[in-house]
């Protein structure tokens, strides 16, 4: 063999192998990494109040997907198995987990066709729908009384097209965050800020001044999510959610979170 054909033999095999190991790394089992490193990273939002937030006192983020995330690993994983939590945004969550920063994201994510296409789901874990919060003194009702209204939203959820459906002539205001939508709702920048249910649940605890009007108006639970593909992962996810169910700690879960908020059905929970 010549010099120039055993580098041209030498370019292909060097060229095969490279795509064989990129073949290899896009098709790799998340289940089987966190399987053996016994770590979930999921990602999570800092910003939702009852799912999961971050505490002025002590910089902790708690909540209700937290501590569903940590439940999740160990049946997953075993006891020792640990839960890291990577904080997301609307607007990051999916990307971060396309790049293979996060393993899984569980942030008041509504399942929808759209997302379906990027990522692929579990079942349900809570019944989520769009709903209403406003000022105690508004004169806002229901839906319908958004047209010609300011409403806020936050950037990269459903609220937008929700409200774009029911309320067409509604002045759509968008910003990066919940903390970011709710200040310039008492700041009077909007009449009304619109996302799910349980979300609102979680601003309205903490803030008596407001009042959730009208009840909601879609039906959006959310779910986790995981990269396209990943079905032993998935598998695994929606066995785990099965059994807590059945042990009673979803339940636990779920009244620890949501037993105490005024307004805020703890049984559409509990028997979801």
């Amino acid at each position: 063999m010549n010099r120039k054909k055993f580098y041209l033999t030498f370019l292909i095999a060097l060229i095969t192998i490279t795509l064989s190991a990129c073949g290899q790394k896009k098709n790799e089992s998340v289940y089987q990494t966190v399987r053996q490193t016994k770590t979930i990273n999921w990602g999570i939002k800092a910003d939702t109040p009852l799912f999961s937030s971050m505490s002025v006192k002590d910089s902790k983020i708690r909540g209700f997907e937290i501590d569903l995330a940590e439940a999740l690993t160990h049946k997953m994983l075993g006891k020792n198995a640990k839960a890291n939590f990577v904080t997301t945004t609307a607007n990051t969550k999916i990307q971060l987990l396309k790049n293979k920063n996060i393993d899984a994201v569980i942030a008041a994510m509504t399942i929808t066709p759209e997302r379906k296409k990027q990522v692929d789901f579990s079942n349900p874990y809570f019944p989520a729908g769009q709903s209403i919060m406003v000022a105690k003194n508004s004169k806002i009702k229901n839906v319908k009384d958004l047209n010609n209204k300011r409403v806020l939203i936050v950037k990269g959820t459903t609220a937008a097209d929700a409200v774009h459906k029911f309320a067409p002539k509604a002045e759509i205001l968008q910003f990066d965050d919940y903390g970011q939508a709710f200040a310039a709702l008492k700041a009077d920048q909007g009449d009304a800020l619109v996302t799910d249910n349980g979300i609102l649940a979680g601003i309205l605890h903490d803030n008596p001044g407001y009042k959730l009007t009208g009840g909601t108006f879609t039906n959006q639970p959310y779910g986790i999510a995981v990269n396209k593909g990943q079905k032993e992962m998935m598998k695994h996810i929606n066995t785990a959610l099965d059994e807590l169910e059945k042990d009673g700690t979803y339940n636990r879960l779920a009244k620890k979170w949501f037993g105490n908020i005024p307004g805020f059905n703890i049984k559409e929970i509990e028997q979801y």
